[in-house]
């Protein structure tokens, strides 16, 4: 059982019931929001706001940036779009690319290959670029660069100008390329869209309306950055303007992965979509996801949405193998009982060993490191707890490091092989004054207790208003208590997970489904009675409306 949280304990108590008010002022205080004006701009959000200004990008350098693009295509210069093959970077290079391309610019994409060239732009990626596109003189990174001081040192002496838009934490030595567009406020889609915007001013053959919100929206749930301020204005309307695309590539991958355009919302963007494009860089070409979001062929669209979907597939196959192969080297050393976990193998695929450090987390709840082990260089990947800032921890090692980036849960980096062991004991020492037993400690934070008659449409319409939800904005989360076990069972095709039928000491029943709890149906049995936490989830069939609770956790009244 986890640790319980309650962020507010004013209790609906008997006769002194809370009002459906009562309890969405309760969930927003809990948000942060205590004054008119900060509900009224949180519930109301304008698109006007969303401005470089709000964002923190320095003006003037901005202004530095637009000019060169501009001297760029008057002049007919060889301009690239130097992306990340991860979802966050495909999107905002598919931003960019159809701005510059709507522009006449000589303008073209490339994502580099993540064995062959690593992360970010680099002294290979442009020495790759220069052979195909010669003429290049002008590189602008998306969702890259803040870190790469080498790449822009050996740019300049092939005589490239680099303008960065990144997002990522920057190091103490900033890149001394032409200019930066910078802020750590959204995520890289969403820099490459201010910027985009910036460009379409007063140019009237470019996109009118917010076509590029969907993209931008799309990386904002892939890229797991916060769902407050500027990142929430994009997600709102992004998914607005993603349920109602006519953008062939992304029609055609909603096909594919089964889901009702309509209906779309930050689970099958985070769960469906983003894994489809992101698989392609995984362990193929991620150019070919970029290519689906920017061709306007419908045949091609459906051929490669096709494509994301079966290499999706083979990333599940691969992920589930390489993570059970970790999870039992874990099980099966001391690192399990450690404060961090720090796996290496050969056999791990650089494009899956985040989501093995993701799942080894999640598993184990502490700070994972997974190494992919190379013969001169090996790539790691990390993923953190909540607490437990991952990127300040690995550059503490800097020293024994080619390269780090990243953000606090989730970083990467690149280590000589045989500094391995030497980077190990560094880690083991650091995450040992560090890491408190305190914060690996699971808990679930939980917004308020409510009875079961609260939960209808009004309570579940008002929730709504708060959305989108996502890291930094999360669902909802309740608690009721004690009440009657009156069935229960364990469903799944693999039997994982359990469905609960709860009554109220009012009487009211209601269903209850726990994802991954079956390893908890003997804690309980059929006739007790449980305080459980749970969001609350509605369902429509035939035009019938009943709702369901998500269960969190729960536990037995003795």
């Amino acid at each position: 059982m986890k640790k319980w949280i309650v962020l507010n304990k004013k209790l609906n108590i008997k006769n002194k019931k809370l009002g459906i008010e009562d309890i969405i002022k309760i969930l927003l205080e809990n948000r942060g929001l205590k004054t008119k004006k900060e509900i009224n701009k949180f519930l109301n959000l304008s698109l006007a706001d969303l401005t470089v200004e709000n964002a923190g990008i320095n003006r003037k350098e901005l202004e530095k940036s637009i000019k060169r693009i501009k001297k760029a295509i008057v002049d007919k210069e060889q301009v690239i779009i130097f992306g990340d093959y991860d979802v966050d970077g495909i999107c905002g290079s598919a931003i960019l690319w159809e701005t510059l391309n709507r522009m006449d610019a000589d303008v073209l994409p490339y994502i580099p290959h993540r064995i062959e060239e690593g992360y970010g732009i680099s002294r290979i990626g442009i020495t790759n670029i220069l052979k195909k596109y010669k003429k290049t003189s002008l590189i602008i990174t998306v969702d890259n660069g803040i870190v790469a001081n080498s790449a822009v040192k050996f740019a300049k002496k092939k005589n490239i100008d680099v303008i960065i838009t990144d997002h990522h934490v920057p190091s103490s030595n900033l890149p001394k390329a032409h200019s930066i567009i910078h802020t750590t406020k959204l995520c890289g889609a969403g820099v490459a869209y201010l910027l985009a915007q910036e460009l379409k001013t007063n140019n009237e053959k470019l996109i009118t309306g917010f076509e590029h919100l969907s993209l931008a929206a799309i990386a904002t749930v892939a890229d797991l950055v916060p769902v407050t301020g500027l990142n929430r204005i994009i997600l709102k309307f992004g998914l607005e303007e993603l349920r109602r695309t006519k953008r062939p590539g992304l029609c055609a991958l909603v096909k594919e992965a089964g889901l009702i355009k309509e209906n779309i919302d930050v689970f099958e963007i985070g769960h469906i979509l983003a894994p489809r494009l992101n698989a392609m860089g995984r362990i193929e070409l991620a150019i070919e996801s970029l290519r689906l979001l920017c061709t306007k062929d419908e045949k091609s669209c459906e051929s490669l949405a096709r494509r994301l979907g079966a290499t999706n597939k083979r990333r599940q196959d691969i992920t589930f193998s390489s993570f059970e192969h970790a999870r039992l080297k874990v099980l099966n050393s001391n690192n399990g009982n450690q404060k961090l976990i720090f796996i290496a193998h050969k056999s791990y695929q650089p494009g899956v060993i985040g989501l093995i450090a993701g799942r080894l987390m999640e598993e184990f709840y502490r700070p994972a490191i997974v190494l992919s082990l190379g013969e001169e260089f090996s790539k790691a990947s990390a993923r953190s707890i909540p607490g437990f800032n991952i990127i300040e921890f690995i550059r503490s090692a800097s020293d024994l490091l080619v390269d780090a980036g990243g953000h606090p849960m989730a970083a990467g980096f690149t280590v000589e092989t045989h500094k391995i062991k030497e980077l190990l004991k560094r880690f083991e020492e650091t995450s040992e004054k560090l890491i408190t037993k305190e914060l690996l400690k699971r808990s679930v934070k939980i917004d308020m207790e409510i009875f079961l008659e609260d939960i209808g449409g009004e309570l579940y319409d008002e929730v709504l208003k708060i959305a989108p939800f996502g890291v930094g904005n999360p669902q909802p989360i309740f608690l009721t208590k004690e009440l009657l076990v009156s069935d229960m069972r364990v469903v799944g095709v693999d039997g994982r997970h359990i469905t609960l039928r709860l009554i109220s000491p009012e009487n009211k029943p209601i269903d209850v489904i726990g994802f991954n709890f079956a390893n908890r149906i003997n804690e309980i049995k059929i006739g007790d009675r449980v305080d459980v936490v749970y969001s609350i989830d509605r369902e429509i069939w035939n035009g019938s409306v009943r709702f369901k609770l998500k269960l969190k956790d729960f536990k037995k009244i003795n």
